[in-house]
């Protein structure tokens, strides 16, 4: 394969830089932002308290959930005002770091 078919271009700050990409670059999961729909668990830990119910409205900044990891207890608040479409959860669950806790509608 010749070096002119490994080249691609990256956007840096608008930026155009012609350099050679490697197929593991190619083949990475592309960057998607995080859904404020979605309250995921930013660590692992268990859920000592739920605060809201399927259905119930809710503001931004309202208490949604505790979560304990590593002798802490983090308190998830709602990114925004809606409706709590599913808690996917139960108070004493252990969850891993991404697990979908909470969806909004």
């Amino acid at each position: 394969m010749k070096i002119k078919d490994k080249l691609g271009f990256l956007n840096i700050n608008n930026s155009l830089y012609q350099t050679r990409i490697s197929s593991k670059f190619k083949n990475r999961v592309k960057y998607q932002p995080a859904d404020p729909k979605l309250i995921l668990s930013f660590i692992p830990g268990t859920v000592v308290e739920i605060f809201v119910s399927q259905g119930q409205k809710v503001k931004k900044g309202e208490l949604l959930l505790i979560l304990d990891a590593m002798k802490m207890q983090n308190r998830l608040k709602c990114p925004m005002d809606g409706k709590i479409k599913s808690i996917v959860t139960t108070k004493g669950d252990r969850v891993s770091k991404g697990a979908l806790l909470i969806e909004l509608e």
